[in-house]
Formats: structure tokens, C-alpha cells, sequence
């Protein structure tokens, strides 16, 4: 493992307008340090948490995900977040992983959030999504499924005493009126997991009138709070050693202990 520096971006967004929501990420995308290898946007960064997938989703070809794949190459970053897609007749929540050399991997959100509606819209994700950085493995997630602990449990460690992965990412449109529960459980993940954790949340009221706080948050394996904003737009950017991970997993070898278990 390597350091990797990642970019955590809590924006505002333009309520289901996807060329402002664009044009202001790659405004912010632009700014930001050479050193950063991985760029981390909201849950539905493009258009914010809408109900209406019949009007705003596009395909895997769709200009959206063209715009990812550009940016990413043009800022030689790996660039991830959810945007709405459809596909064979589906409506998806899909976080994007997009590397600057085009090739991309994707994740669709497992816990839909029946509470608005979600689930009469969209069709729930059946595969977690773990990817490699700088040989970091990283499991991505979105908004909702922070809730759920079994689906971001790591796995029984491996003959060679491997964990399931080091960083866990949430990408969110989580409203402040819940956002005691989305500060706690970012903080339980990891102290359970013994990861990194980190949430991207987005700011200001949505087009429902509904507030969020951000409270975007980088925690370290033990559950210390490395990093934290609320309300304001902000753009954080941190390198993760691995150094300062392994000696907490060796120091505090909890994950030998865990039970076995099957997620079918």
C-alpha cells in the first residue's frame, strides 16, 4: 500500500439541473490539488435527490457519465459519485467509478429509502462494489445503506488474515433534521470495521424545501473525527497513510475476533 490522497467535495446542487450542477463541479474539480488521486462527489450529485428518474435518468452512454469520463481524464483523477440511470427498463441510484483512463466500475445503491418514495422509483443493487487504489481496497456505498451495518460488514478475514477493505465511502443527500444518526454511524463503521470512513454529504435546501447540513466527515479507524463541515460548501483534501492503519489494526487485532458469518 501507498499513501492516497483523496478530495472530499461538499457542494450545494441545483435542484435537478444538470448543466449548472455540472458546470460547478468542474469549476471545483479544477481547483484542486495535483496530488489528489481520488475525487468524491454527493449521492445524485447532477440533479439532487429527485423522485422523477422518468425525466432525468440517462443511460451509461448518457452525457452524464460522458462528463465523468472526461473530467477524470482530464484531471488525470479517479472521480466518484451517483447520478440516476436507467437501464433495461430500471431506474438506478448508481455510484460511478470512474478512472482517468477511461474504464469504469459501478455500484447501485442496495437500500432504497422507502421513507420518500424510493423504492417505488428505483430497483434496490444485489452486489457490493470494492475497488483497488494505490492497493487500498475501497468499498463504496451510498446514502442510505449507512444504516444497515450487516451489508458494510468486512468479511470473515481470508487465510492470509486479509480484510474485506481499508477505506468505506458514503456518498449522501442526507437532510440535517437526521443528522445526529449520519454523524453517529459514520463513526460506528469504522470503530466496527477498523476503516477509514468517509461521508460526502451535500448542503443548503433541495427542491422539496428540505435542509442539509452536510457534516461531511473523514474518520479515522478508531472513530476519531480527522475532519468535519457543516453548512458551508467546502472541499477537503487528505492523504491516507497506511502506515497509521496497520498500526491500529496490529495494536487492536479486534477483526480476528469477529463471528463467521454468510451474506446471502
Amino acid at each position: 500500500m501507498q499513501p492516497l490522497t483523496i478530495s472530499l467535495i461538499q457542494s450545494h446542487l441545483f435542484w435537478e439541473d444538470k448543466a449548472n450542477n455540472l458546470k460547478q463541479f468542474s469549476e471545483k474539480i479544477s481547483m484542486l490539488p495535483n496530488e489528489t488521486q481520488v475525487v468524491i462527489l454527493p449521492e445524485m450529485f447532477s440533479t439532487g435527490f429527485s423522485m422523477k428518474p422518468e425525466q432525468l435518468a440517462e443511460t451509461m452512454d448518457g452525457p452524464t457519465v460522458e462528463w465523468i469520463k472526461q473530467t477524470a481524464k482530464q484531471y488525470r483523477k479517479i472521480i466518484t459519485g451517483s447520478i440516476i440511470i436507467e437501464e433495461n427498463g430500471h431506474y438506478y441510484n448508481r455510484l460511478i467509478w470512474m478512472l482517468p483512463n477511461g474504464q469504469h466500475y459501478h455500484y447501485d445503491k442496495r437500500h432504497l429509502f422507502g421513507f420518500a418514495g424510493e423504492d417505488k422509483h428505483y430497483t434496490a443493487g444485489e452486489k457490493r462494489l470494492i475497488v483497488q487504489v494505490n492497493g487500498w481496497k475501497i468499498c463504496l456505498m451510498v446514502c442510505y445503506d449507512l444504516r444497515f451495518p450487516v451489508w458494510s460488514r468486512q468479511r470473515p478475514l481470508d487465510e492470509n488474515k486479509e480484510v474485506s477493505y481499508d477505506v468505506l465511502i458514503y456518498v449522501a443527500n442526507w437532510p440535517q433534521r437526521r443528522n445526529h444518526p449520519w454523524k453517529t454511524l459514520l463513526q460506528a463503521r469504522a470503530i466496527e470495521n477498523q476503516s477509514y470512513v468517509v461521508g460526502v454529504n451535500r448542503v443548503g435546501d433541495d427542491g422539496n424545501n428540505i435542509y442539509h447540513s452536510g457534516d461531511s466527515m473523514l474518520v479515522d479507524p478508531v472513530g476519531a473525527i480527522v475532519w468535519q463541515q457543516a453548512d458551508d460548501e467546502a472541499v477537503f483534501t487528505y492523504t491516507l497513510q497506511p502506515d497509521a492503519l496497520h498500526q491500529i489494526r496490529n495494536h487492536f487485532p479486534f477483526l480476528n475476533d469477529a463471528d463467521n458469518f454468510l451474506l446471502l
